[in-house]
């Protein structure tokens, strides 16, 4: 029996090759360069990264992953609405193991000021419903070491959500 075959019969989709993550964002964006596109769809998988990461994802979540998005791809509505599905789509599927993957290819072709582009995005997609919860927090700081981004950058961009983190207002502080 085939290593695959076992895979099924134990209930257990095939396991996902490393590259195959983003191939499904890819396609969509197929009419941008290649490294492009990768990133772009990175940036979305990590936008889905912090939206679900309290294991829900609402309507203005997702409607500020698609002006992200299309934003930072200089893409059309539906390309983004796609892209934001997909994204989501894929995070749900391969979280966990893959997001260290996503997150390392996108160290390795990013510039230290797209990364701490990509930080603030991360955390203003965080303060999307006007509260930054704990595991979002964690979230993003476990993305900030995987992309290499200074401590003192996170606290920085952190500084620019502090009246929507929950964690100072379970404590009192305004």
């Amino acid at each position: 029996m085939a290593e695959w075959d076992v895979w099924r019969w134990l209930g257990f989709e095939r396991p996902v090759a490393e590259r195959e993550v983003l191939d499904s964002v890819l396609d969509v964006l197929e009419h941008l360069e290649p490294a492009r596109a990768r990133y772009v769809a990175g940036f979305a998988y990590l936008l889905g990264r912090i939206a679900g990461a309290d294991s829900h994802v609402d309507a203005g979540e997702t409607a500020l992953m698609k002006r992200l998005v299309m934003e930072e791809g200089g893409l059309s509505d539906g390309e983004a609405e796609a892209v934001v599905r997909l994204a989501l789509d894929d995070h749900r599927r391969f979280g966990g193991t893959h997001n260290l993957i996503v997150t390392r290819e996108l160290a390795d072709v990013t510039t230290a000021e797209q990364r701490l582009g990509i930080l603030r995005c991360l955390f203003a997609m965080s303060a999307a419903d006007a509260s930054v919860q704990v595991v979002e927090d964690n979230e993003i700081r476990r993305i900030t070491q995987e992309l290499k981004i200074e401590h003192a950058d996170f606290v920085r961009a952190r500084m620019e959500v502090r009246e929507h983190l929950a964690v100072l207002r379970s404590r009192g502080t305004p």
